[in-house]
């Protein structure tokens, strides 16, 4: 056994090179040059496995404006990777390629906190993660096991703005999956993988009122602003334990002595459970008619649920259990804990696949210009994701 506690030789050196090539590269989910320089770039990289690689368009996405008109959103392609798809057992594996650090954002550059912490834009969230996927699957290939198990790659764009863009793809490649694992960084700086999670969806709601002179003729006015008001106050009273509602941003209004016609209510809600995200939209519906009877306006519904909450069965559970029984071998104690926060993870298990959602590197501070990777954990995790590969190649999770 290596030093790094593998069975095979994993290059720390050449895997700190890529984050940092990759992490120099700005992908801001809406900066699609960026995007595509590092899907170009991951191209290459990931050539090297015995599979094809391909770059799939993005599904259409319909977002709301200010105005309340609809407009196509542009995404990034996503990349693909088909090893073995002839394979009777095969499993998925995911990662993402955008940050949430647009072109303009002031993070752009590394820096060494010390010897074994860099700080820089994704270099934990996750392109420290997609190098780990990447030397854990040259690993496996070295192994007497590799011929026994087929498995696809997904590095999409658009993972920090909900995966609108590649939840088609994501649904269509976890069909028929023994197994998944995402490379999300993990969930505590120790290692500690997230277990179960809650869910999320987005909303934008437009009202539409009448326009009217504030001092002449006010009655003849219909406030879509204090509808949106009344709106907001309403869907804070539906919060319960299991589900909470954030109104994030109220868009409209003009003049002062003007009574506003037009708003656009933007919010997210985080339901612990499927029939909480149902229960909802179902009182979302009702709360709208009366919002409309109430001011004498109307309303328009945009978005939902677009990742369900996350729950850990027996099948998913057995896979945690298999990736702490590998960490044993490798001496790394493997830990877990629920999580509010959301990821693909949630996308592949409501396809009823389990799934290990925090494989990637131990960091931290992600999202912020403190981001920072623990550089010894890219080849430890990286170890740890070759032996669980490997043991589901020699038939762990029947």
């Amino acid at each position: 056994m290596r030093e790094d506690g593998s069975h095979t030789a994993i290059d720390g050196a050449a895997m700190l090179a890529q984050v940092e090539a990759w992490s120099a590269i700005n992908t801001g989910t809406a900066n699609l040059a960026g995007l595509a320089e590092q899907a170009a770039a991951l191209a290459r990289a990931f050539s090297v496995l015995p599979g094809a690689v391909a770059l799939v368009d993005p599904a259409p996405v319909t977002a709301i404006a200010a105005d309340g008109s609809a407009f196509e959103k542009p995404h990034g392609q996503h990349l693909v990777v088909r090893v073995r798809p002839e394979a009777n057992r095969r499993i998925l594996l995911t990662g993402h390629m955008d940050t949430v650090f647009p072109a303009d954002h002031a993070f752009q550059r590394q820096t060494w906190r010390d010897s074994e912490t860099l700080n820089g834009p994704g270099v934990a969230d996750m392109k420290g993660g997609i190098a780990v996927m990447l030397h854990a699957l040259l690993a496996f290939e070295q192994t007497a096991s590799a011929s026994s198990l087929g498995y696809d790659v997904l590095i999409n764009s658009d993972e920090e703005t909900g995966s609108l863009a590649s939840a088609g793809l994501i649904a269509e490649l976890a069909a028929g999956k023994l197994a998944a694992l995402t490379y999300e960084p993990s969930a505590l700086p120790d290692g500690t993988l997230a277990h179960e999670r809650g869910g999320t969806g987005n909303y934008s709601i437009t009202v539409t009122g009448k326009s009217a002179h504030a001092g002449r003729n006010p009655h003849e006015g219909r406030n879509a602003i204090v509808a949106a008001a009344d709106l907001i106050l309403r869907l804070k009273a539906l919060e319960t334990n299991e589900i909470t509602i954030n109104p994030a941003k109220l868009e409209g209004g003009a003049a002062n002595n003007v009574v506003p016609d037009h708003a656009v209510l933007r919010f997210n809600i985080r339901p612990r459970t499927v029939e909480a995200g149902a229960a909802f939209d179902h009182a979302l519906s009702h709360l709208l008619v009366d919002i409309q009877a109430a001011h004498d306006v109307t309303t328009h519904c945009h978005g939902g649920v677009t990742r369900p909450p996350k729950k850990v069965d027996a099948r998913a559970q057995a896979l945690f259990d298999l990736v702490r029984e590998c960490g044993a071998e490798l001496g790394q104690d493997i830990r877990w804990q629920s999580s509010g926060g959301v990821c693909d993870g949630n996308n592949i298990a409501a396809c009823g696949v389990p799934v290990v959602d925090t494989m990637g590197v131990r960091g931290g501070a992600i999202h912020s210009p403190d981001e920072y990777l623990i550089v010894p954990s890219l080849t430890e995790r990286a170890a740890l994701s070759a032996r669980v590969i490997e043991r589901l190649a020699q038939g762990a999770l029947l």
